[in-house]
């Protein structure tokens, strides 16, 4: 088996052009599939351009491949992969999510019409809890006194940090052109463009493996989501923020920046697991301790003023919603293991939770036998632990997988940075 594994890895090495031309056929045929089939209008849009990105894609290198020399590869940014990489990002990112936020200027947010949505739900939502805040101080509705049965759309299952990104547009929107400038979805790409920025400054300004592009941002997963959602980029930006600080020994700031990440988005929780033991194991328990300290002193600071200003609110969004015990249940559902397992019955949903705490007492025990001493090991047991998590819990949405799918692909730049010879991921750097 180790063999065969050592093998896999060898051809993939040696043929980067044909593991290119598969990759690109099977992102365009996903794409076209969605183009063709999907029921919300923002991602059939997402799906044409995307098609014709990754198509042009696997043009580009399926050339590169028959002009070659030996195999190999010319000098010269035209002559390299990075062409086929350009034009994936600008047909399946940029430019759909520009048409999008265009025209959803035509006004058919709330509408119950998923055919028509220039943006999905989570865009809405996160944009009228800002504007909540603003007015009643709290991002949540009081689903119990609306004058109507409540529905999913009411809820806001978001921490109160997640407001922030809908906070330009309220404040600022109104005309056209400044709710078109002021789209969540932008905000959402900004944050995440400049945490990887940052990201890659910490880490010593590495060389970005070309594959580790193709998969944490131009695949379908990733594409789609920047172009009609957002949120879950824009906490992988903070996230990878948080371990490359942790990998450099940094704490406090590792746990700040955690924090708004849980003030966000519970489901990355797990997370805060595993960046405390690698900080243990690098910094020893004084450090870890302050990272901590500070995660929870953040955490109380952003949740308390929105808890006391409607109690009854912030649980029915933020706990019982989730929890599926709320006034309505949520819809996330998608054919993945857990959610298959459950819907054959009671004992269906017992053996998922099952399956779902072996699969965190394996992860605790992984972490506890070989705690992370460097950022890239510490991001392997988060994709692995996030992925779990999204395949095996009972309501969840396949849209998920994006967390492990860009972690591993950060994982090829962390592993960059070790492979250079530099130290920043070292526990003696």
């Amino acid at each position: 088996m180790k063999q065969a594994v050592q093998r896999g890895r060898s051809w993939f090495r040696a043929n980067p052009l044909t593991v290119d031309l598969l990759l690109y056929l099977g992102c365009f045929g996903y794409a076209l599939v969605v183009a063709m089939t999907n029921e919300f209008y923002g991602f059939r849009v997402w799906g044409g351009f995307a098609a014709a990105g990754y198509g042009l894609a696997f043009g580009y290198s399926g050339w590169l491949a028959l002009t070659a020399r030996s195999g190999g590869l010319r000098p010269g940014w035209w002559r390299s992969r990075w062409p086929g990489v350009a034009l994936a990002a600008l047909l399946a990112m940029i430019v759909p999510l520009v048409v999008l936020v265009i025209r959803r200027l035509t006004g058919n947010d709330w509408l119950f019409t998923p055919w028509s949505w220039s943006a999905q739900p989570e865009v809405w939502v996160i944009e009228r809890s800002a504007s909540l805040l603003i007015e009643h101080g709290t991002p949540y509705l009081d689903v119990l006194s609306l004058g109507r049965p409540p529905e999913v759309n009411d809820y806001t299952p978001y921490g109160p940090v997640m407001t922030v990104f809908g906070l330009p547009r309220a404040l600022f929107g109104g005309t056209p052109l400044a709710d078109a400038l002021t789209d969540a979805r932008l905000m959402f790409a900004l944050t995440a463009c400049l945490c990887l920025l940052a990201v890659h400054r910490l880490l010593g300004r590495p060389a970005v493996p070309i594959r580790a592009v193709q998969f944490a941002v131009v695949f379908p997963l990733t594409a789609l989501n920047w172009s009609t959602q957002g949120p879950d980029l824009a906490m992988l930006g903070l996230l990878l923020l948080a371990v490359a600080l942790a990998a450099r020994d940094r704490p406090i700031a590792a746990g700040l920046v955690m924090a708004l990440v849980l003030s966000a988005k519970l489901i990355v929780a797990p997370a805060a697991v595993v960046v405390a033991v690698l900080i243990l194991a690098r910094c020893g328990k004084r450090a870890a301790g302050g990272f901590l300290l500070t995660l929870i002193t953040a955490c109380t600071v952003a949740h308390v003023p929105v808890l006391l200003a409607d109690p009854q609110a912030f649980v029915e969004h933020l706990i019982k919603f989730p929890a599926g015990m709320g006034v309505v249940t949520s819809p996330a559902a998608s054919p993945l293991p857990g959610y298959l397992i459950a819907s054959i019955g009671p004992a269906g949903k017992v053996l998922a939770f099952v399956l779902l705490g072996m699969a965190a007492v394996a992860m605790l025990g992984w972490l506890y036998r070989r705690p992370p001493v460097t950022g890239n090991e510490a991001l392997l047991r988060i994709a692995v632990g996030l992925g779990a998590f999204t395949l095996l819990t009972p309501a969840t949405r396949y849209g998920y997988l994006v967390y492990p799918l860009v972690l591993l692909g950060a994982m090829c730049c962390f592993q960059q940075t070790e492979a250079t010879g530099r130290t920043v991921n070292s526990p003696t750097g």
